[in-house]
């Protein structure tokens, strides 16, 4: 059921969020008074997160009515990824190594195994929770949560046609999914603030991460200028053709393969996520900005390019924020203790891994949100740290999206063995 809201024309919606971001970073930008001290604990990326959500939980706004979010997950991610990846050193990207892919499949296992333990312990105190016979077993429906969380919207329908829950029960699942998710997220864009004091206790090595930042920032300044009406309109044609090449590529290429492959076809698949054209839109946008960045439209970057990418990401984490409603973490309080649960020990495994290979804060955020935010939410996250890294973030994401059916797959068995389904 969708609920009353106040304002559903999409022009006021989007007024309302830009009027969030504006006042975030104008109040970010003073210098004396209240909001540095505000600032120092509080991440300025977090509050454009957080605004939104406030604005839905007073009903104002609403992501059920709203396309905002379509449009920008759509639109300007996939233009963001282009203009963030253009001045990229690719090389100094592989050069990250091995701890990235390391935090990846620590993050995966984690929800692999966190799901049938959450089972396990919310089992003890209330059997009932994690009950339920036949298509209606809780397992069948955290089977779909477990698509999700390793690799997205794809992987998440794959598991409910492949384990049948019931679809009257499924939208509890979706709500689990986007509180307990949302609340992760804003966890991890606080702890971007203080990553200095969580890589100093990581004891970790920042030296790939800073050798790609500062090789950006270099090249940058180096071929940094005033920007013209002519350069804005350049950045905007690489931005927003390689968008539209995208979604061209995306519709061929998804419909090609689900109408010619019965593998991907069948939503039952393990591969069923290559007929998404959410994963090809992403795959496609990262590709082009990473070959253009071995063309001279590297260069725009000295015109702000990276900076027009950072104010669509922004705009992206805004709309993200609308899908957090904060009354709904009462609805079913049962439901979301499992999955809370369930992100702790998938976060817990993350530290331990991150602490005993001395991987930076970074590895770990990126790492666990290119598993549970998939490609809307990683590259968000890589580039709060740096712009320049908010490529890692779509590669990873895009990796998750090939192994996420195969990851729950695994999790619903041992949650099945779990509630003794």
């Amino acid at each position: 059921m969708i609920k009353e809201t106040v304002f559903t024309n999409d022009a006021i919606v989007f007024g309302l969020l830009m009027l969030a971001l504006g006042f975030v970073f104008y109040t970010e930008s003073r210098k004396t008074g209240f909001w540095p001290k505000f600032y120092k604990y509080i991440p300025g990326l977090l509050m454009c997160y957080f605004i939104p959500a406030i604005f839905s939980s007073l009903n104002l706004i609403s992501d059920e009515i709203s396309k905002t979010y379509f449009i920008a997950s759509r639109y300007l991610l996939p233009a963001s990824l282009v203009l963030l990846t253009l001045s990229i050193d690719l090389k100094a990207v592989f050069n990250l190594g091995w701890k990235a892919l390391v935090m990846f499949f620590t993050g995966t296992i984690g929800i692999i195994i966190g799901g049938p333990i959450a089972i396990l312990i919310i089992s003890i105190f209330s059997p009932e929770t994690v009950g339920g016979a036949g298509f209606d077993a809780v397992w069948r429906g955290l089977a779909t949560l477990a698509g999700s969380w390793i690799g997205g919207g794809a992987n998440q329908a794959a598991m409910l046609e492949i384990y049948e829950f019931n679809q009257e029960l499924y939208g509890g699942m979706v709500l689990v999914d986007i509180v307990v998710a949302n609340i992760w997220m804003a966890v991890i864009l606080l702890g971007i603030g203080k990553r200095k004091k969580i890589d100093s206790w990581l004891q970790a090595d920042n030296t790939a991460i800073d050798e790609l930042q500062t090789k950006v920032q270099n090249f940058s300044e180096k071929i940094k200028r005033v920007p013209t009406v002519t350069d804005y309109m350049l950045i905007l044609m690489c931005a927003f053709v390689a968008v539209g090449l995208a979604h061209f590529g995306s519709e061929k290429i998804s419909t090609f393969l689900s109408s010619h492959f019965e593998i991907i076809s069948d939503p039952k698949s393990a591969l069923s996520s290559f007929g998404s054209g959410f994963f090809w839109l992403i795959s496609i946008a990262t590709l082009i900005g990473i070959l253009l960045s071995f063309t001279k439209a590297k260069n725009l970057e000295g015109a702000g390019a990276s900076k027009i990418g950072s104010v669509f990401i922004y705009i992206l984490v805004a709309t993200i924020g609308m899908k957090m409603d904060l009354t709904k973490l009462f609805e079913n309080p049962g439901l979301i203790l499992i999955g809370l649960v369930w992100m702790l020990i998938h976060v817990i495994l993350l530290i331990v891994v991150a602490k005993m290979i001395k991987a930076p804060y970074f590895f770990l955020a990126v790492g666990s949100q290119a598993n549970v935010g998939g490609a809307a939410s990683a590259p968000v996250v890589a580039a709060a740290f740096h712009p320049s890294l908010a490529t890692v973030g779509a590669l990873l994401a895009v990796f998750g999206y090939v192994v996420g059916t195969y990851g729950a797959i695994a999790c619903a068995e041992l949650m099945k063995i779990a509630s003794g389904g």
